[in-house]
C-alpha cells in the first residue's frame, strides 16, 4: 500500500496552492523586500522572464524559469557586511541576484504528473522548493502586428506554485497509516539523530553566527544556543529571522547571541535592547543604519528605507520587529530520543519547522533530527521492496 501511495501524482499536493508572484532578475534587493512584505510569504521567487507582473507567464517555448528564491534572512546577512552597514540604502539597491544562493538543485521544476516518490527524491537530493505548473490556458488574442505564436492567434500563459518539505510532510501525515509500523519507531531506534550540530554559546557575539546562519538556511536547520554545560538555552532560527525585517542586521552587528534571541522574539525586543543597539551603532558611527532603525521604531518619522509607507506593507511600525506568521516563536523546538517518528512529525508540522533539537530531560543537547532524515525512513519502503 505504501508503494502505491508514493506513486500518486504531486498534483494532489497542489490543490489550493496560490500561484507564485514572480520577481524578475532585473529587480533590486529593495524590490525583494517590498515583495516579501506585501505578499505575506516567507520567500519570493526570482524568475528569468518578465512576461507578467502578477504571475509567472510562459509561452510554449518554455523561456520562463524560476532561478532561485530570496527571503529576509538573505537580506539581513547582506546588510551585515561591514561596507553595507555603513551604506544600507545603497546596499538595498543592488541586484536581487546577489542574494540568490548559487546551489545547484535547490529549486527543481517538476511536471504535475510527477510522482510523490520523485518529489521526495528531489528533496533528499537537496531541493528546497519544487516548482509545479498549476494550469495553462489561453488568455488573450494576439495583438495587432505581434508575431504569431503557436497555435496562431493565441497567447498562452502558465502559472506555477511551489511545494516545500512542509507540504510533503503534511501530505504524508494525512496518510500515515499506510507506512505502518515505521511511524511508531522512536527516533533513537531508527538512528536518525545527528550528533554534529551548529552551536554557539550564549555570550558569543551574534556577528560570529553569520556563516552558521547561511549554513542552516541552506540545510533548513538552526543554530543551537548553549551554555557552558552544553544545555540548550534556545536557538537562532532562520525561520524566525525570515519573519523579521531588515533592521535585525543592526542587532546582529551589535548584540550577543543570547541577546539576539531576545531581540527577534515574537513579542519584539525590549526598549532596553533597542536602546543598547542604537547606542552601540552610535559608538561605531553607523549613522545610516541607525536612521533605518529610527524609521521602524519611531512611527512619526518618515521612512528613508526601501519601505515607503506602513500601509504599503499592511503592518504598522509599532516596535515589534518583523511580521507575524503562524508558527513564529521564540522557544526552541525540542524532542527526546524516545519520541516516535510520528510524534516528531506532528510537532514539526504544527510549528512549521523542518528540524527539532534532541535533548535529555535536563536539556542537555544530544543532537538534532531533521525532516530529511524522517523522509528517508518513508522513502526506504521502496528500497526494501526493490531488495
Amino acid at each position: 500500500m505504501a508503494i502505491s501511495f508514493l506513486a500518486s501524482e504531486i498534483s494532489d499536493l497542489c490543490l489550493g496552492k496560490p500561484p507564485l508572484r514572480p520577481l524578475p532578475i532585473s529587480a533590486t534587493i529593495a524590490d525583494a523586500v517590498i515583495a516579501l512584505k506585501t505578499s505575506g510569504e516567507i520567500y519570493v521567487s526570482v524568475w528569468s522572464s518578465e512576461h507578467s507582473n502578477s504571475v509567472a507567464a510562459c509561452n510554449d517555448t518554455g523561456c520562463c524559469r524560476c532561478v532561485g528564491k530570496v527571503c529576509m534572512v538573505d537580506v539581513i546577512v547582506h546588510l551585515c557586511k561591514e561596507e553595507n552597514l555603513s551604506h544600507p540604502l545603497d546596499a538595498l539597491q543592488s541586484n536581487v541576484l546577489d542574494l540568490v544562493t548559487k546551489v545547484k538543485g535547490q529549486i527543481r521544476h517538476l511536471e504535475r504528473n510527477s510522482s510523490l516518490l520523485e518529489a521526495i527524491d528531489c528533496i533528499l537530493e537537496g531541493a528546497q522548493n519544487l516548482v509545479i505548473p498549476i494550469h495553462k490556458n489561453a488568455r488573450s488574442k494576439i495583438k495587432k502586428n505581434q508575431p504569431p505564436l503557436s497555435p496562431p492567434n493565441l497567447y498562452y500563459t502558465q502559472e506555477f506554485c511551489w511545494l516545500t518539505r512542509e507540504d510533503v510532510f503534511r501530505f504524508l501525515l494525512n496518510a500515515i497509516g499506510v507506512f505502518s509500523p515505521i511511524p511508531t519507531f522512536t527516533i533513537e531506534d531508527v538512528n536518525i539523530i545527528t550528533k554534529q550540530t551548529l552551536t554557539v554559546h550564549y555570550d558569543d557575539p551574534a556577528i560570529t553566527t553569520l556563516p552558521l546562519i547561511l549554513q542552516c538556511l541552506l540545510d533548513q536547520t538552526s543554530i543551537a544556543v548553549i551554555n557552558k554545560d552544553n544545555r540548550l538555552i534556545g536557538d537562532i532560527s532562520p525561520f524566525t529571522l525570515a519573519c523579521s525585517d531588515e533592521t535585525v542586521a543592526a542587532a546582529i552587528a551589535t548584540l550577543s547571541a543570547g541577546d539576539l534571541m531576545a531581540y527577534i522574539d515574537h513579542n519584539g525586543p525590549s526598549d532596553n535592547l533597542v536602546h543598547l543597539v542604537k547606542m552601540r551603532l552610535q559608538e561605531r558611527n553607523l549613522t545610516a543604519i541607525l536612521d533605518l532603525m529610527d524609521d521602524y521604531y519611531n512611527p512619526s518619522s518618515s521612512s528613508s528605507s526601501c519601505c515607503s509607507s506602513d500601509e504599503e506593507f499592511g503592518t504598522a511600525r509599532n516596535g515589534v520587529v518583523g511580521r507575524f506568521y503562524p508558527g513564529r516563536r521564540s522557544e526552541a523546538i525540542v524532542c527526546h530520543p524516545w519520541n516516535t517518528l510520528m510524534a516528531v512529525m506532528v510537532q514539526m508540522i504544527a510549528l512549521r519547522v523542518s528540524y527539532a533539537w534532541v535533548v535529555q530531560e535536563d536539556c542537555t543537547l544530544v543532537g538534532i533530527v531533521t525532516s530529511s532524515e524522517i523522509l528517508k525512513q518513508f522513502r526506504s519502503v521502496v528500497d526494501v521492496r526493490d531488495n
